[in-house]
Order: C-alpha cells, then sequence, then structure tokens
C-alpha cells in the first residue's frame, strides 16, 4: 500500500493559489502571483531538492498537470526523475497527454484513487491540485502533508483547506523554518479528532 503525500506552498492564510508567478493562475481575479518569490533562498531550495529526490509517483490535477508538462520535460535536470515518473492526472475531460508516462484518472475518481493508494509502488505525490486536494480530504485519502507556510497574508483565493475538509487528526512529523521566515512542516495522518475539557 502506497501513501498519498499533499506537498503545498500556502500562506498564513491558507491560500495557495499561483505561489509561482503571476501568470500561473489568475482565476476569480487572483492577482498576487508568485507570492512565493521574495521568501526562496538556499534553505528552502535544499528542502525543495530533499523533497524531490525521492522516488515517487506524481498525482495531479489537470491545471497543475498542464503547468508542469510545459515545463519539466525541457528542464528535467531541475528535479531529477521527474520526467521517467509515472503521472497519474485526473481531470473532468478526455484529453491527449503530451508528458510521458501521464496516466488519465477520470470517471469514478475516488474508486480509483482508493486502488490506486492500495497498490504496490511508490508513494503518490500531490503538488498544488488545490481542487484535486478539496477531493482527498473529503474522501480522508491523505496520508501526509508537506507544507511550506509563508509569512504573508493573501485575503482571497483558492484555499487547501475549503468546504468538505472533513475533520481529521494528524501529528507534526518535522518542523524547521528558513531565514525569510517560512515554516516548513510535515504532518502524518493521526486517527480522529480528540476533545477534553479544561
Amino acid at each position: 500500500m502506497r501513501k498519498i503525500i499533499v506537498i503545498e506552498f500556502i500562506s498564513l492564510d491558507g491560500v495557495l493559489q499561483g505561489p509561482g508567478g503571476p501568470e500561473e493562475d489568475t482565476s476569480g481575479g487572483f492577482k498576487y502571483g508568485g507570492w512565493t518569490f521574495p521568501y526562496f533562498d538556499e534553505f528552502s531550495g535544499a528542502v525543495m531538492g530533499e523533497q524531490t529526490k525521492e522516488p515517487s509517483d506524481l498525482l495531479l490535477g489537470r491545471k497543475t498537470y498542464d503547468i508542469f508538462a510545459s515545463y519539466w520535460p525541457n528542464h528535467g535536470e531541475g528535479w531529477p526523475g521527474v520526467n521517467e515518473a509515472r503521472k497519474y492526472v485526473v481531470s473532468h475531460e478526455d484529453f491527449t497527454p503530451g508528458w510521458e508516462n501521464t496516466v488519465l484518472v477520470k470517471d469514478n475518481v475516488v474508486e480509483k484513487l482508493k486502488k490506486l493508494k492500495a497498490e504496490d509502488g511508490e508513494d503518490l505525490k500531490v503538488w498544488g491540485s488545490g481542487n484535486l486536494c478539496q477531493t482527498l480530504f473529503k474522501n480522508d485519502l491523505v496520508d501526509e502533508m508537506w507544507l511550506k507556510i509563508f509569512p504573508v497574508t493573501l485575503g482571497n483565493g483558492k484555499r487547501l483547506f475549503a468546504e468538505g475538509t472533513i475533520p481529521a487528526a494528524f501529528k507534526m512529523t518535522d518542523c524547521k523554518f528558513s531565514p525569510g521566515g517560512v515554516i516548513i512542516a510535515n504532518y502524518t495522518r493521526a486517527g480522529e479528532v480528540l476533545t477534553g475539557s479544561f
């Protein structure tokens, strides 16, 4: 059985939209694309290097897949193994993938993702893919989260934890912070929410 690991850049108020550049995702009138750029440094780059060097398959929503497929086939030296990895892309529409080793996941998505998790193989890493994350959280399919929390609030935009996120407990497995104030925190699923009283 393999894990689904959600890897995200998020603001303090939970926004994950358009972290990489001004034109990455302007839907809904979002105007702060590229908000992570001022905080990236050598430390953050080293963390990214560690998180991309482990062999894995990718599980991506269509928008993130299109962004990745337009860049990584010609820049694979920056992420060794990304082009050889199997890419599962969740899409409502049929399309002909142009990136090698791509598998389309369409119709009965939740059941298909459960079957993927149950198989032997590399862990499935989800980068970005905000809409897909909502499906994963709603159906309790997330085993780990690797979050990079940036010291900025954005006010509006797509959020990591939106409607449909189920109550769930997580345990922190690693935490560090960059000189620029980015908190790098890893969590693993840890059962049900516990409550009590003071």
